[in-house]
């Protein structure tokens, strides 16, 4: 295993800092490194896996796919494509989607969208972005500009112009900001790289109070709260509230790398032919896998789950915090998770994957726990019991 971390060290770029585990194949809910060594996972590759690993049909239906077509461009229509588009509008409450090849990319065709929006309005090029302090969307420059962290932002600025940055769940400090140029509200449904924040009830729908009366496209990142995670498909919807824009990848295509805009109302339209494109947008494998997570979402009754196991974990949890006088506090919404430590949490993170168990950080003081959307009260039992250990 050294020899091969040595190797990596040397060829890759280093802009991760990883663990040294080499992952090698992974089976339901439990993760296997190149030695053998079996990992319970409750990190699901940042919110990815949310079937889990080597689910069989999932595996079936991409087979077919890559036995069919593997790649058109957009110049051409695929069936995939289509019956994906219409599963994701119908699922977030959208009119129109456009795939795209990751989040991030998916955030700057949103960015896009709105300084259009703008642009067809005014005439001129001052839209400006309301975006949310501790926020996080992307590391291209585009995300990178709208996300409320300076730490992430400082070595490669300037960042784009007009964009402001209020109180997350403060609604007072969004209404401080809006001016004339104010084209769109950006939030994410869930903080999660700033620490696992659920947006309260009254700022989301003051929110979207604000975009109604001043005609601003809300904007919604679900990049990593929505596809279920939360317990319903979309996080929004838990709310009562639709977004005019929302963005998601990660579980969309719980592997396969693929994202989306989806658009409505006064965002539906705006972009033309020659606006906005991307070489991989809409391809026939990363749509079919969208399909499939679609379909096996209701075969196998993922919400109803997500619903019953998040129940489970907060009573679980709840007892934790009792127990550990380590532990600050436990937010979140559905099966996307924070405990927050008074001490940094990478030592605690490292004796987990020593016990087996993998989870993931949030900023410097959080566990993040992420599992896959199959987990079962037997697998929250060896993470509370291996936390009860480490604590």
């Amino acid at each position: 295993m050294n020899r091969y971390i040595q190797e990596a060290n040397q060829q890759f770029i280093s802009a991760y800092n990883r663990y040294p585990i080499i992952l090698d194949h992974g089976e339901g809910m439990y993760l296997y490194d190149i030695d053998g060594k079996r990992y319970l996972d409750f990190g699901s590759g940042i919110g990815v896996c949310g079937l889990g690993y080597h689910d069989p049909n999932y595996t079936r239906m991409l087979q077919g796919q890559i036995e069919k077509l593997l790649h058109t461009s957009n110049l051409f229509y695929n069936v995939p494509a289509i019956e994906a588009a219409k599963q994701f509008n119908q699922a977030a409450n959208m009119e129109q989607v456009f795939f795209t090849n990751s989040g991030a990319e998916a955030i700057e065709g949103a960015i896009k969208i709105a300084k259009k929006y703008h642009f067809l309005k005014y005439k001129n090029k001052n839209g400006e972005i309301i975006a949310m302090e501790k926020s996080f969307h992307g590391r291209s420059m585009g995300a990178l500009s709208i996300t409320g962290q300076e730490a992430y932002q400082e070595p490669f600025g300037p960042m784009l112009p007009h964009i402001k940055f209020a109180e997350f769940n403060d609604l007072e400090s969004v209404k401080q900001l809006i001016t004339e140029n104010t084209c769109a509200i950006f939030l994410e449904t869930v903080q999660g790289e700033g620490g696992i924040y659920p947006a309260t009830d009254f700022f989301i729908k003051g929110v979207r109070q604000l975009c109604d009366e001043h005609k601003i496209l809300m904007i919604s990142d679900e990049i990593q709260c929505g596809m279920g995670r939360c317990g319903q498909m979309f996080a929004y919807q838990i709310y009562n509230i639709v977004p005019d824009i929302v963005v998601s990848a990660k579980g969309l295509g719980c592997g396969i790398p693929v994202g989306a805009i989806g658009t409505r109302g006064l965002a539906t339209g705006i972009l033309n032919a020659g606006d906005h494109g991307t070489t991989y947008g809409s391809n026939p494998l990363a749509t079919a896998a969208v399909i499939s997570v679609f379909n096996l979402y209701n075969q196998y009754r993922i919400l109803s789950n997500v619903n019953a196991m998040t129940a489970y974990l907060d009573k679980e949890l709840s007892e934790l915090v009792l127990q550990k006088t380590v532990i600050k506090e436990v937010r979140g919404l559905g099966l996307m998770k924070g405990i927050e430590l008074f001490v940094p949490a990478t030592s605690y993170i490292k004796a987990l994957q020593e016990l087996g168990i993998i989870v993931i950080p949030s900023g410097t003081h959080v566990i993040r726990l992420l599992p896959p959307l199959i987990v079962q009260k037997e697998h929250i039992d060896m993470l509370v019991q291996a936390l009860r250990k480490i604590l």
